[in-house]
Protein backbone atom coordinates (compact mmCIF):
# COMPACT_ATOMS: atom_id res chain seq x y z
CA UNK A 1 0.00 0.00 0.00
CA UNK A 2 1.40 3.15 -1.00
CA UNK A 3 -0.56 5.82 1.02
CA UNK A 4 -0.93 5.10 5.30
CA UNK A 5 -2.39 7.71 7.67
CA UNK A 6 -0.52 7.45 10.85
CA UNK A 7 -0.28 9.70 14.37
CA UNK A 8 2.23 12.97 13.88
CA UNK A 9 4.16 11.06 16.71
CA UNK A 10 4.96 8.46 14.50
CA UNK A 11 6.62 10.28 11.82
CA UNK A 12 10.40 10.01 11.26
CA UNK A 13 12.91 12.10 8.82
CA UNK A 14 12.83 10.42 5.28
CA UNK A 15 9.37 10.24 5.22
CA UNK A 16 7.07 11.60 2.65
CA UNK A 17 4.26 14.11 3.57
CA UNK A 18 1.31 13.07 1.38
CA UNK A 19 -1.55 15.07 3.22
CA UNK A 20 -1.24 17.41 6.38
CA UNK A 21 -4.74 16.13 7.94
CA UNK A 22 -6.41 19.54 9.16
CA UNK A 23 -6.99 22.77 8.84
CA UNK A 24 -4.56 24.97 7.21
CA UNK A 25 -3.90 26.66 10.49
CA UNK A 26 -3.05 23.72 12.33
CA UNK A 27 0.33 23.58 10.77
CA UNK A 28 3.36 25.99 10.09
CA UNK A 29 3.84 24.27 6.42
CA UNK A 30 2.47 26.22 2.85
CA UNK A 31 3.53 23.38 0.87
CA UNK A 32 0.86 20.35 0.60
CA UNK A 33 3.31 17.53 -0.02
CA UNK A 34 6.67 17.23 0.90
CA UNK A 35 10.20 15.17 1.90
CA UNK A 36 10.59 15.27 5.15
CA UNK A 37 14.18 15.18 5.25
CA UNK A 38 14.55 18.52 7.80
CA UNK A 39 14.84 17.53 11.70
CA UNK A 40 13.89 21.25 11.74
CA UNK A 41 10.75 20.26 9.73
CA UNK A 42 10.31 17.23 11.70
CA UNK A 43 10.24 19.13 15.08
CA UNK A 44 7.49 21.55 13.68
CA UNK A 45 5.38 18.92 12.53
CA UNK A 46 5.70 17.36 16.10
CA UNK A 47 4.87 20.58 17.77
CA UNK A 48 1.89 21.37 15.27
CA UNK A 49 -1.68 20.53 16.41
CA UNK A 50 -2.60 18.13 14.03
CA UNK A 51 -3.52 14.36 14.90
CA UNK A 52 -2.16 12.61 11.91
CA UNK A 53 -0.98 12.36 8.55
CA UNK A 54 -0.73 10.46 5.14
CA UNK A 55 2.50 9.38 4.55
CA UNK A 56 3.53 8.10 0.70
CA UNK A 57 6.16 5.16 1.07
CA UNK A 58 6.63 4.87 -2.84
CA UNK A 59 8.55 8.49 -1.90
CA UNK A 60 10.08 7.97 1.55
CA UNK A 61 10.81 5.49 4.27
CA UNK A 62 8.15 3.47 5.70
CA UNK A 63 6.21 3.21 8.58
CA UNK A 64 8.47 -0.09 10.90
CA UNK A 65 5.29 -0.52 13.45
CA UNK A 66 2.13 -1.21 11.52
CA UNK A 67 0.14 -1.29 14.21
CA UNK A 68 0.28 2.44 14.51
CA UNK A 69 -1.34 2.72 11.30
CA UNK A 70 -5.03 4.48 11.54
CA UNK A 71 -7.53 3.25 9.31
CA UNK A 72 -7.73 5.31 5.94
CA UNK A 73 -9.68 8.27 5.48
CA UNK A 74 -12.49 8.34 4.07
CA UNK A 75 -13.16 9.84 0.31
CA UNK A 76 -14.81 13.63 0.86
CA UNK A 77 -17.92 14.46 -0.71
CA UNK A 78 -17.95 17.91 -1.71
CA UNK A 79 -20.52 19.94 -0.75
CA UNK A 80 -22.99 21.74 -3.47
CA UNK A 81 -24.69 24.91 -3.60
CA UNK A 82 -27.85 24.94 -6.34
CA UNK A 83 -26.02 21.44 -8.12
CA UNK A 84 -22.45 23.19 -8.53
CA UNK A 85 -19.74 22.23 -6.06
CA UNK A 86 -18.90 24.18 -3.12
CA UNK A 87 -15.61 26.73 -4.21
CA UNK A 88 -12.93 27.01 -1.53
CA UNK A 89 -13.03 28.89 1.32
CA UNK A 90 -10.97 31.95 1.20
CA UNK A 91 -9.11 32.67 4.07
CA UNK A 92 -7.90 36.52 5.14
CA UNK A 93 -5.67 38.01 3.45
CA UNK A 94 -2.99 38.42 6.68
CA UNK A 95 -3.57 34.95 7.43
CA UNK A 96 -2.36 33.48 4.24
CA UNK A 97 0.41 36.72 3.71
CA UNK A 98 2.93 34.18 6.03
CA UNK A 99 2.76 31.43 3.76
CA UNK A 100 2.77 33.40 0.93
CA UNK A 101 6.21 35.32 2.25
CA UNK A 102 7.81 31.55 2.77
CA UNK A 103 6.88 30.48 -0.79
CA UNK A 104 8.04 33.45 -2.08
CA UNK A 105 11.62 32.69 -0.44
CA UNK A 106 11.20 28.88 -1.51
CA UNK A 107 10.74 30.53 -5.18
CA UNK A 108 13.40 32.47 -5.33
CA UNK A 109 15.98 29.50 -4.44
CA UNK A 110 14.26 26.72 -7.06
CA UNK A 111 14.25 29.38 -9.86
CA UNK A 112 17.45 31.09 -8.93
CA UNK A 113 19.07 27.22 -8.79
CA UNK A 114 17.14 26.14 -12.33
CA UNK A 115 18.12 29.40 -14.06
CA UNK A 116 21.98 28.61 -12.82
CA UNK A 117 21.46 24.44 -14.42
CA UNK A 118 20.27 26.42 -17.27
CA UNK A 119 23.24 28.48 -18.53
CA UNK A 120 25.47 25.67 -17.32
CA UNK A 121 23.31 23.59 -20.16
CA UNK A 122 22.34 21.08 -17.12
CA UNK A 123 19.22 19.67 -17.07
CA UNK A 124 16.29 21.46 -14.76
CA UNK A 125 15.04 20.15 -11.31
CA UNK A 126 11.36 19.31 -12.90
CA UNK A 127 10.80 17.60 -9.73
CA UNK A 128 11.20 21.44 -7.13
CA UNK A 129 9.38 23.23 -10.18
CA UNK A 130 6.55 21.05 -10.01
CA UNK A 131 6.44 21.27 -6.54
CA UNK A 132 6.54 25.01 -6.56
CA UNK A 133 3.73 25.39 -9.23
CA UNK A 134 1.43 23.21 -6.32
CA UNK A 135 2.41 25.50 -3.96
CA UNK A 136 1.75 28.73 -6.38
CA UNK A 137 -2.21 27.17 -7.00
CA UNK A 138 -2.44 26.28 -3.92
CA UNK A 139 -1.80 29.38 -2.36
CA UNK A 140 -4.21 31.25 -4.57
CA UNK A 141 -7.03 28.38 -3.45
CA UNK A 142 -5.94 30.04 0.16
CA UNK A 143 -6.54 33.98 -0.56
CA UNK A 144 -6.35 35.15 -4.63
CA UNK A 145 -4.18 38.56 -4.12
CA UNK A 146 -1.93 37.55 -1.24
CA UNK A 147 0.86 36.05 -3.05
CA UNK A 148 0.44 37.90 -6.20
CA UNK A 149 0.49 41.03 -4.08
CA UNK A 150 3.38 40.35 -2.22
CA UNK A 151 5.00 39.49 -5.07
CA UNK A 152 5.93 43.24 -6.51
CA UNK A 153 7.68 43.90 -3.11
CA UNK A 154 10.83 42.30 -4.70
CA UNK A 155 14.11 44.05 -4.86
CA UNK A 156 14.99 45.07 -7.83
CA UNK A 157 17.81 42.74 -8.25
CA UNK A 158 15.48 40.18 -8.06
CA UNK A 159 13.35 40.38 -10.94
CA UNK A 160 14.41 37.77 -12.56
CA UNK A 161 13.15 35.09 -10.67
CA UNK A 162 10.44 36.55 -9.13
CA UNK A 163 9.09 37.87 -12.25
CA UNK A 164 8.95 34.46 -13.62
CA UNK A 165 6.53 34.06 -9.79
CA UNK A 166 4.41 36.99 -10.28
CA UNK A 167 3.74 36.13 -13.79
CA UNK A 168 3.14 31.93 -13.21
CA UNK A 169 0.51 33.32 -10.16
CA UNK A 170 -1.07 35.82 -12.16
CA UNK A 171 -1.31 33.05 -15.31
CA UNK A 172 -3.19 31.42 -12.90
CA UNK A 173 -5.47 33.64 -11.46
CA UNK A 174 -6.90 34.65 -15.03
CA UNK A 175 -7.26 31.14 -15.56
CA UNK A 176 -9.39 30.20 -12.51
CA UNK A 177 -11.32 33.46 -13.81
CA UNK A 178 -11.53 32.37 -17.26
CA UNK A 179 -12.75 29.22 -16.16
CA UNK A 180 -10.28 27.04 -17.50
CA UNK A 181 -10.02 23.45 -16.21
CA UNK A 182 -8.40 22.70 -13.31
CA UNK A 183 -6.30 19.92 -14.05
CA UNK A 184 -4.13 22.48 -16.13
CA UNK A 185 -3.63 25.35 -13.59
CA UNK A 186 -0.30 23.54 -12.31
CA UNK A 187 0.85 22.86 -15.93
CA UNK A 188 0.05 27.08 -16.52
CA UNK A 189 1.84 27.69 -13.50
CA UNK A 190 4.91 26.08 -14.81
CA UNK A 191 4.72 27.30 -18.72
CA UNK A 192 5.04 31.05 -15.81
CA UNK A 193 7.45 29.86 -14.22
CA UNK A 194 9.90 28.90 -17.46
CA UNK A 195 8.37 31.80 -19.82
CA UNK A 196 11.42 33.59 -19.75
CA UNK A 197 13.85 30.65 -19.25
CA UNK A 198 16.05 31.85 -22.69
CA UNK A 199 16.70 35.11 -20.95
CA UNK A 200 19.52 33.52 -19.19
CA UNK A 201 21.40 33.30 -22.38
CA UNK A 202 21.23 36.77 -23.02
CA UNK A 203 23.79 39.73 -21.62
CA UNK A 204 23.33 41.26 -18.51
CA UNK A 205 23.47 44.59 -20.03
CA UNK A 206 20.52 43.91 -22.71
CA UNK A 207 18.25 43.22 -20.11
CA UNK A 208 19.14 45.73 -18.07
CA UNK A 209 19.52 48.24 -20.14
CA UNK A 210 18.43 51.80 -18.96
CA UNK A 211 17.93 53.56 -22.78
CA UNK A 212 16.41 52.71 -25.77
CA UNK A 213 18.35 49.66 -27.54
CA UNK A 214 19.83 49.59 -30.90
CA UNK A 215 18.16 48.07 -33.47
CA UNK A 216 21.34 45.16 -33.26
CA UNK A 217 20.19 45.03 -29.41
CA UNK A 218 16.45 44.91 -29.95
CA UNK A 219 17.04 41.74 -32.33
CA UNK A 220 19.43 40.11 -30.15
CA UNK A 221 17.47 40.54 -26.95
CA UNK A 222 13.85 39.09 -29.22
CA UNK A 223 16.06 35.84 -29.60
CA UNK A 224 15.27 34.89 -25.91
CA UNK A 225 12.10 33.32 -27.16
CA UNK A 226 13.09 30.66 -29.46
CA UNK A 227 16.21 30.14 -27.42
CA UNK A 228 14.11 29.28 -24.72
CA UNK A 229 12.39 26.93 -26.50
CA UNK A 230 14.78 24.98 -27.70
CA UNK A 231 16.52 25.34 -24.18
CA UNK A 232 13.71 23.70 -22.67
CA UNK A 233 13.82 20.66 -25.12
CA UNK A 234 17.44 20.69 -24.15
CA UNK A 235 17.11 20.19 -20.87
CA UNK A 236 14.46 17.82 -20.36
CA UNK A 237 11.02 19.26 -20.89
CA UNK A 238 10.26 18.18 -23.86
CA UNK A 239 6.57 19.89 -23.69
CA UNK A 240 5.22 21.68 -26.64
CA UNK A 241 2.57 23.08 -24.92
CA UNK A 242 5.33 24.63 -22.54
CA UNK A 243 7.72 25.56 -25.57
CA UNK A 244 4.72 27.34 -27.49
CA UNK A 245 4.76 29.84 -24.42
CA UNK A 246 8.32 30.21 -24.18
CA UNK A 247 8.13 30.94 -27.74
CA UNK A 248 5.22 32.85 -28.36
CA UNK A 249 4.32 34.96 -25.25
CA UNK A 250 5.49 38.18 -27.09
CA UNK A 251 3.37 37.71 -30.09
CA UNK A 252 0.52 40.56 -29.86
CA UNK A 253 -3.25 40.37 -31.27
CA UNK A 254 -2.33 42.59 -34.06
CA UNK A 255 0.54 40.94 -35.66
CA UNK A 256 2.89 43.71 -34.38
CA UNK A 257 4.45 40.86 -32.08
CA UNK A 258 7.48 38.49 -32.03
CA UNK A 259 9.12 36.41 -32.99
CA UNK A 260 6.70 35.61 -36.03
CA UNK A 261 4.57 37.90 -36.34
CA UNK A 262 1.40 35.94 -35.33
CA UNK A 263 -2.41 37.42 -34.81
CA UNK A 264 -5.32 36.74 -33.43
CA UNK A 265 -6.48 32.71 -33.21
CA UNK A 266 -2.69 32.30 -35.05
CA UNK A 267 -1.50 32.43 -31.33
CA UNK A 268 -2.72 29.76 -29.06
CA UNK A 269 -4.42 30.23 -25.54
CA UNK A 270 -1.38 29.88 -23.22
CA UNK A 271 0.90 32.53 -25.04
CA UNK A 272 -2.08 34.68 -25.22
CA UNK A 273 -2.74 34.17 -21.73
CA UNK A 274 0.96 35.13 -20.52
CA UNK A 275 1.41 37.78 -22.68
CA UNK A 276 -1.13 39.95 -20.30
CA UNK A 277 0.33 38.60 -17.53
CA UNK A 278 4.07 38.83 -18.40
CA UNK A 279 3.27 42.69 -19.19
CA UNK A 280 1.20 43.52 -16.54
CA UNK A 281 3.35 42.50 -13.96
CA UNK A 282 6.86 43.73 -15.81
CA UNK A 283 4.74 47.31 -15.77
CA UNK A 284 3.83 46.96 -11.89
CA UNK A 285 7.59 45.79 -10.23
CA UNK A 286 10.69 47.58 -9.80
CA UNK A 287 13.57 46.67 -12.53
CA UNK A 288 17.50 47.69 -12.46
CA UNK A 289 16.66 50.79 -14.52
CA UNK A 290 13.33 52.33 -13.38
CA UNK A 291 10.26 52.05 -11.01
CA UNK A 292 7.41 50.10 -11.22
CA UNK A 293 3.78 51.66 -11.32
CA UNK A 294 1.02 50.79 -9.00
CA UNK A 295 -1.81 48.22 -10.14
CA UNK A 296 -4.48 50.58 -11.06
CA UNK A 297 -1.84 52.43 -13.39
CA UNK A 298 -0.85 49.69 -14.91
CA UNK A 299 -4.28 48.49 -16.07
CA UNK A 300 -4.99 51.36 -16.96
CA UNK A 301 -2.07 52.10 -19.20
CA UNK A 302 -2.54 48.32 -20.60
CA UNK A 303 -5.95 49.73 -21.78
CA UNK A 304 -4.72 52.15 -24.00
CA UNK A 305 -2.54 49.08 -25.66
CA UNK A 306 -4.87 48.90 -28.59
CA UNK A 307 -4.41 45.66 -30.37
CA UNK A 308 -1.93 44.37 -28.46
CA UNK A 309 -3.48 41.64 -26.30
CA UNK A 310 -6.47 39.49 -26.10
CA UNK A 311 -10.03 41.21 -25.11
CA UNK A 312 -11.09 38.48 -22.97
CA UNK A 313 -7.84 37.89 -21.43
CA UNK A 314 -7.02 41.41 -20.53
CA UNK A 315 -10.79 41.63 -18.92
CA UNK A 316 -10.60 38.67 -16.85
CA UNK A 317 -7.12 39.87 -15.65
CA UNK A 318 -9.07 43.37 -14.72
CA UNK A 319 -11.40 41.52 -13.04
CA UNK A 320 -9.28 39.14 -11.27
CA UNK A 321 -6.89 42.68 -9.68
CA UNK A 322 -10.58 44.00 -9.44
CA UNK A 323 -11.22 47.90 -9.93
CA UNK A 324 -8.82 48.57 -7.19
CA UNK A 325 -6.06 46.42 -6.58
CA UNK A 326 -4.36 45.45 -3.42
CA UNK A 327 -2.10 48.21 -2.61
CA UNK A 328 -3.76 50.98 -4.10
CA UNK A 329 -4.05 54.02 -2.79
CA UNK A 330 -7.25 55.49 -2.77
CA UNK A 331 -9.46 58.33 -1.66
CA UNK A 332 -11.82 58.51 0.45
CA UNK A 333 -15.06 61.13 0.50
CA UNK A 334 -14.19 62.17 4.39
CA UNK A 335 -10.58 63.12 2.26
CA UNK A 336 -8.88 60.26 4.17
CA UNK A 337 -6.22 58.32 2.21
CA UNK A 338 -6.44 54.74 2.51
CA UNK A 339 -4.55 51.61 1.18
CA UNK A 340 -6.52 48.93 -0.41
CA UNK A 341 -6.29 45.86 1.89
CA UNK A 342 -8.81 43.27 -0.04
CA UNK A 343 -11.19 43.30 -2.29
CA UNK A 344 -14.66 41.47 -2.04
CA UNK A 345 -15.53 39.70 -5.80
CA UNK A 346 -18.97 40.26 -5.62
CA UNK A 347 -18.59 43.86 -4.91
CA UNK A 348 -15.91 45.34 -6.46
CA UNK A 349 -16.48 49.24 -5.74
CA UNK A 350 -16.21 48.78 -1.94
CA UNK A 351 -12.90 46.88 -0.57
CA UNK A 352 -11.51 46.51 2.69
CA UNK A 353 -8.93 49.67 3.16
CA UNK A 354 -6.98 50.86 6.06
CA UNK A 355 -7.17 55.12 6.50
CA UNK A 356 -3.84 56.42 7.71
CA UNK A 357 -3.60 60.03 6.06
CA UNK A 358 -5.84 63.34 5.84
CA UNK A 359 -5.15 65.08 2.54
CA UNK A 360 -7.02 67.76 3.46
CA UNK A 361 -4.20 68.77 6.90
CA UNK A 362 -1.94 66.51 5.44
CA UNK A 363 -0.91 64.79 8.36
CA UNK A 364 -1.03 61.43 9.27
CA UNK A 365 -4.14 60.14 11.17
CA UNK A 366 -5.01 57.22 13.10
CA UNK A 367 -4.66 54.28 11.47
CA UNK A 368 -8.01 52.71 11.19
CA UNK A 369 -9.37 49.22 8.77
CA UNK A 370 -12.65 49.64 6.94
CA UNK A 371 -14.61 47.59 5.16
CA UNK A 372 -16.45 49.79 2.82
CA UNK A 373 -18.94 46.83 1.59
CA UNK A 374 -20.68 47.19 5.19
CA UNK A 375 -24.05 49.15 4.16
CA UNK A 376 -24.19 51.50 7.36
CA UNK A 377 -20.91 53.07 6.24
CA UNK A 378 -20.59 56.07 4.91
CA UNK A 379 -17.19 56.86 3.35
CA UNK A 380 -16.83 56.25 -0.41
CA UNK A 381 -13.88 55.96 -2.88
CA UNK A 382 -13.80 59.37 -4.71
CA UNK A 383 -10.61 58.67 -6.43
CA UNK A 384 -7.50 56.73 -7.05
CA UNK A 385 -4.42 58.69 -5.70
CA UNK A 386 -0.17 57.89 -6.63
CA UNK A 387 2.03 57.22 -3.48
CA UNK A 388 4.89 58.83 -5.46
CA UNK A 389 2.58 62.33 -5.95
CA UNK A 390 2.12 62.08 -2.07
CA UNK A 391 5.50 61.51 -0.81
CA UNK A 392 4.86 58.26 1.05
CA UNK A 393 8.36 56.75 1.24
CA UNK A 394 7.26 52.96 2.80
CA UNK A 395 3.91 53.48 1.60
CA UNK A 396 4.07 49.49 0.73
CA UNK A 397 4.82 48.67 4.17
CA UNK A 398 0.86 49.90 4.79
CA UNK A 399 -0.42 46.70 3.11
CA UNK A 400 2.19 43.91 3.67
CA UNK A 401 4.07 44.93 6.83
CA UNK A 402 7.37 44.72 4.93
CA UNK A 403 8.75 47.02 3.13
CA UNK A 404 9.57 47.02 -0.41
CA UNK A 405 13.37 45.64 -1.07
CA UNK A 406 13.87 44.23 2.71
CA UNK A 407 16.19 41.47 1.86
CA UNK A 408 14.20 39.53 5.25
CA UNK A 409 10.97 38.96 2.98
CA UNK A 410 12.34 36.64 0.58
CA UNK A 411 15.67 35.27 2.14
Amino acid sequence: MAYKRIPKDAVIQGMYIHELCGAWMDHPFWKPRFLLDNPRDLKRLRGSALKSVVIDTRKGLDLEDDDLELPPLPEPIPRAINGKPEAPKVIEFADEQDRAMRLCSFAKSVLQENFNLARAGQPLDKALLDELSTGICASLDRHPHALISLTRLRRADEYAQLHALGVSALMVLVAKRLGLPEALWERIALAGLLHDLGETLMPAKLLNSPGELSRIDSLMLQEHTARGAELLAQLGIDDPVLQDVCLHHHEQMDGGGYPEHLSGERISLLPRLCHVCDVYDALTCDRPYKNGCSPASALTQMAKFAGHFDEKMFNALVKAMGVYPTGSLVKLSSGRLAVVLEQHNDSLLTPKVKVFFSSTNRTAVPQEIIDLSRGNNPEKIISRETPEDWGFPHFDELWSGARKGRISLFG
